[in-house]
């Protein structure tokens, strides 16, 4: 899509699967499976990890990048890792962008399935090791905020497991991840605001002219289920702090016509989001995934 001098393309990076409950917190199965998609037999519900990538002029931006490929074999079984129809890389090179071309990666937050695919592994067996890893785009800058990568450094026991050090210490080894501090433009007409709900200082990307804006709030709103207020992750640290937050935030969607980017919905691509008879809904025309 076009907005203003910026092509903005949603791509795909691979497939995977989350439990349903963890994903919708205190909402019963029976809710949630209508509102978004039944469970498997393992009660995972089916998930995208999807990035976006802005161009103009001489840049080439790509906001997140997924799960590893190279994560260990059995938490691919545990998390169903599928790159069979999507990958990174593929999807990039179908819209004739290399590595090698990606001038800067934005960062939403530390968590395995947003920064899996920041660094790759060197041909060093079944090795898990820092030195093991190197940036997967070489000519980038990378950014996050400080206060996350100080939360990620000492996590919680209840989101340790969501930081995988492999995903994103290399970056500092090389010198490539640089640090933000708070709300802001990082380049002119792309600005990122933050949520404390999920995780400590997680980054939302606004890309805006003055015909439009595009809004990728990442784990705010992970899929269109989740505009609902009450809908919220059992993986949010801060749960009411993500209820005010997107309190905050859903009008000033509605008032002035965002479209929303849903990064792990498996189902749309985004949408517009409208004020209904019992809260917010996703406005009938949605951008769908094929």
């Amino acid at each position: 899509m076009k907005v203003g001098k910026f092509q903005i393309d949603i791509i795909e990076t691979g497939r995977f699967g989350l439990d349903g409950g963890a994903m919708f917190g205190v909402v019963p199965k029976v809710l949630w499976e209508r509102a978004y998609a039944p469970a498997d037999s393992r009660n995972r519900i089916p998930m995208a990890a999807k990035a976006m990538l802005v161009r103009w002029a001489d840049k080439v931006i790509l906001v997140d990048t997924g799960n590893s490929p190279e994560m260990p074999d059995k938490l691919k079984d545990i998390y169903g890792l599928d790159f069979t129809q999507y990958s990174l890389e593929k999807s990039l090179n179908d819209i004739g962008v290399n590595a090698a071309d990606v001038t800067d990666v934005i960062l939403t937050h530390l968590h395995f399935d947003h920064c899996g695919g920041a660094t790759k592994k060197l041909d060093n067996g079944g090795s898990q090791s820092l030195e093991t890893f190197v940036p997967t785009f070489v000519n980038a800058r990378y950014y996050v905020q400080r206060k996350h990568y100080e939360w990620a450094l000492k996590p919680t026991e209840k989101d340790k497991a969501s930081f995988m050090p492999e995903n994103y210490m290399p970056l500092i080894e090389h010198g490539v991840l640089e640090f933000l501090d708070g709300p802001g433009e990082v380049f002119p007409g792309i600005r990122v605001d933050l949520a404390h709900g999920h995780t400590q200082a997680l980054q939302m990307v606004t890309v805006s002219d003055a015909s439009a804006t595009v809004f990728y709030p990442a784990d705010l709103m992970p899929t269109g289920a989740h505009i609902a207020i009450p809908y919220g992750m059992g993986y949010d640290n801060f749960p009411l702090t993500t209820i005010a937050e997107k309190k905050i935030v859903l009008p000033r969607i509605i008032e002035e016509r965002w479209i929303v980017i849903f990064e792990h919905d498996a189902l749309r691509i985004g949408a517009r989001i409208i004020q209904g008879p019992k809260g917010p809904v996703l406005e009938e025309m949605q951008l769908m995934v094929d």
